[in-house]
């Protein structure tokens, strides 16, 4: 395990941005909406770029997409690398693991891997998501535990039953893994006709157990144009705390 504390390990990041966001009801996808005066896309980005262990990221696109070119870019302090997108998430962010293969990443290296539409994501969240999992053997994720009573529904939408929330988490994003081993994971599934939707699952089909690191309420994904006001809401409380 002395190789996995290597001075030399690099943190990347990959931005899968190829989606077409149907549920906000929008003529643009999503991620180029504006949250503040600014595309969610490029909040997103530089919430990455402002931990300097991050050292490049790639952000894959759909081979269609408008507005990417005209796009102004935040100042980065790492590279910047686009990939084109593929035919689910779990399509585009393999090929954005292969950009960052081309571009001299190691398999050994970290990889986070964040959604385009979460552009509150708390500095502390990311510091506290690398520091735990930078000794894990497999990697981890930022999630909140549920709060909620779940209950799952039937084909009438009538409750078919109460589940336990007791050990349930909600996922969220960034989540962190080894770049070989989530390549070979997310091709595993892909190869066998499974459409994962999160690297966590990936990395769950091959016997892997991912860590759960605690995140916040503050990282939400922008899904149902009411998050744009609570997103917008988040951001202004966060920018008075700073």
């Amino acid at each position: 395990m002395a190789a996995l504390n290597s001075a030399d390990v690099k943190v990347w990041a990959v931005v899968p941005a190829a989606g077409t966001g149907a549920r906000m009801g929008s003529d643009r996808p999503k991620q180029y909406l504006s949250l503040g005066g600014e595309p969610i896309l490029t909040r997103s980005m530089a919430r990455l770029a402002a931990d300097e262990r991050v050292r490049g990221i790639v952000v894959v696109i759909s081979a269609g997409d408008e507005h990417w070119p005209r796009l102004t870019l935040p100042s980065l302090r790492c590279a910047l690398w686009v990939a084109l997108g593929g035919l689910e998430r779990c399509h585009s962010v393999r090929n954005g693991l292969h950009k960052l293969l081309e571009q001299g990443a190691r398999p050994s290296d970290w990889v986070l891997v964040h959604d385009a539409a979460r552009p509150c994501l708390p500095a502390a969240d990311l510091k506290r998501l690398i520091d735990t999992v930078w000794n894990d053997e497999v990697g981890g994720l930022l999630a909140v535990p549920v709060a909620d009573t779940l209950k799952l529904g039937d084909e009438a939408q009538r409750v078919a039953q109460t589940v336990s929330r007791q050990n349930m988490w909600r996922a969220q994003t960034p989540q962190m893994f080894r770049l070989g081993m989530l390549v070979d994971a997310l091709s595993k599934a892909l190869d066998s006709d499974t459409v994962v939707t999160d690297e966590a699952q990936a990395m769950e089909l091959l016997g892997f157990n991912p860590r759960l690191v605690p995140g916040s309420e503050d990282n939400l994904k922008v899904t149902h144009p009411a998050d744009l006001q609570i997103a917008a809401d988040v951001l202004r409380r966060q920018e008075g705390e700073t």
